[in-house]
């Protein structure tokens, strides 16, 4: 059975709508693995390349600031990746929100509450520095980028294509529907997941 490995936004946990939505959209055709992703760029890299070593992934799929760990991580693991609305400047984003927030879904750890401070806005920083580095022709066809038409957070498109060059729009805003999930991200998910069993 073939594997999908989602990383959800910042706000977000693997138990997020988007998360649920494509776990029922590929029951008992493949399964979707929905981590919850520590609150640091840095663990939640490490955690995601552990993830990738040991499950072995057939695609990577993000939402938000899932896609800038997705895009940074697919290039070096060989593995396409879908990008919803991918945030490429965390630090812009955190520097307006800094204090104390409550997660969106509930964590597997029962902790639902983090503190945006100066640290975490300083790693965010050196990521966002080096986050196309490894960005390479090989990759240019096989990271995907999902753009909401009404998302009001992200509208790094322009960004996306100057290292990419697939690029889809969907009716909806950053954070998508279940609807639009099964609407506008599944089928995607299936061209990409065709296409690389037809390239494996």
């Amino acid at each position: 059975m073939k594997k999908i490995l989602f990383l959800h936004g910042f706000f977000a946990s693997g138990q997020c709508i988007p998360a649920l939505a494509l776990r029922k959209a590929f029951e008992g055709k493949a399964e979707v693995l929905t981590p919850d992703l520590p609150l640091h760029p840095k663990t939640a890299l490490q955690q995601i390349r552990a993830t990738i070593d040991k499950e072995r992934p057939d695609l990577l799929v993000g939402n938000s600031c899932g896609s800038f760990y997705a895009q940074m991580v697919a290039p070096v693991a060989g593995v396409p990746a879908l990008l919803g609305n991918p945030h490429f400047q965390m630090t812009a984003f955190l520097k307006q929100r800094v204090g104390d927030h409550q997660y969106k879904a509930p964590r597997m750890d029962g902790r639902q509450s983090f503190t945006i401070d100066e640290e975490l806005i300083r790693e965010f920083a050196e990521l966002e520095a080096v986050q196309f580095d490894n960005c390479h022709a090989e990759s240019r066809d096989r990271v995907w980028g999902l753009f909401g038409e009404h998302d009001t957070l992200a509208h790094f498109e322009p960004l996306f294509l100057e290292h990419y060059q697939r690029s889809f729009h969907f009716p909806g805003g950053h954070t998508p529907t279940a609807e639009e999930v099964r609407n506008w991200y599944v089928p995607l998910i299936e061209d990409m997941l065709e296409q690389k069993q037809a390239t494996d």
